[in-house]
């Protein structure tokens, strides 16, 4: 990242956290896809280093969870039978959480579908509470061993679970029609009104919006899942400590009282960089 001046580095990750591509960012900027490329690598393993030590204690009150898909290197139907079953060739699944409350997203990681992902990730989500909460997510049956082994009973928790129509089969461009949702309260007694998973999935669009590599039906996808994370880490350091949010009219962090102001890509940057 030295090679950059930190003006022109806030420039390349303004464009590529609004959702530009690397090669639009390299005519944008006229910085080499290289430079950009390095830029990325350095930057990324910086913010998710930041995020982890700062999300600590979080007097969080209602977190909703979900999983969203993408691929590397291939469609899992079209990778090599050299590469299959091989972590970051086909598909990849980032788990996400948020705060339904500050809109903050205190804990994300890149998996498979599966138990061992939904143990890491929601071990990792409840170190960094500081109280009881209430926790809700889609129907994935992996999520009742993980949430039990991490909180135990002290936890209110329940599944909404979506049905579907004729097909649950997505098709090329939207969804099978939603007809129907069914709450099924797993522990505890959480809250009728706030047994939701809007927010995540309201979240889950401003990922594709803000990544070009989940962007559907494009080339812009990632060829490396280390790119795809650093992506994807970049991509939280800017929600959550740059970008004001409409409804709050203040950044996430801000509402969680983990910063008292609006960060500048350059502050960013700066920060976490900073040794």
């Amino acid at each position: 990242m030295n090679k950059l001046n930190r003006t022109k580095q806030a420039q390349v990750i303004a464009a590529l956290v609004e959702g530009n591509s690397i090669n639009a960012t390299v005519r944008m900027t006229g910085v080499a896809k290289n430079t950009i490329l390095k830029l990325l690598a350095e930057l990324g393993p910086a913010c998710s280093e930041y995020q982890n030590r700062a999300f600590r204690n979080l007097t969080c009150k209602r977190i909703q969870c979900d999983e969203i898909w993408q691929f590397c290197y291939a469609k899992e139907k079209n990778v090599p039978a050299d590469k299959k079953g091989k972590f970051g060739f086909g598909d990849v699944w980032t788990w996400v959480a948020i705060d339904a409350d500050t809109k903050l997203i205190p804990s994300f990681m890149l998996g498979n579908r599966d138990a061992h992902t939904a143990n890491v990730f929601i071990d990792d989500l409840a170190s960094r509470l500081a109280n009881r909460i209430q926790l809700t997510t889609d129907g994935l049956k992996v999520y009742l061993e993980a949430v039990e082994g991490a909180f135990g009973c002290a936890i209110d928790y329940a599944m909404l679970i979506k049905v579907y129509g004729a097909s649950q089969e997505e098709t090329r461009y939207s969804p099978a029609e939603c007809i129907e949702c069914v709450t099924n309260v797993v522990s505890g007694t959480p809250a009728p009104k706030h047994i939701s998973t809007s927010y995540i999935e309201r979240q889950n669009l401003t990922m594709r919006m803000g990544m070009r590599r989940f962007t559907r039906l494009t080339n812009g996808f990632s060829k490396k899942v280390e790119n795809h994370a650093h992506a994807v880490a970049i991509h939280f350091m800017h929600y959550n400590f740059c970008r004001v949010h409409k409804t709050l009219r203040v950044t996430p962090a801000m509402e969680a009282g983990i910063t008292d102001h609006i960060w500048t890509v350059e502050e960013m940057i700066g920060r976490v960089g900073a040794k």
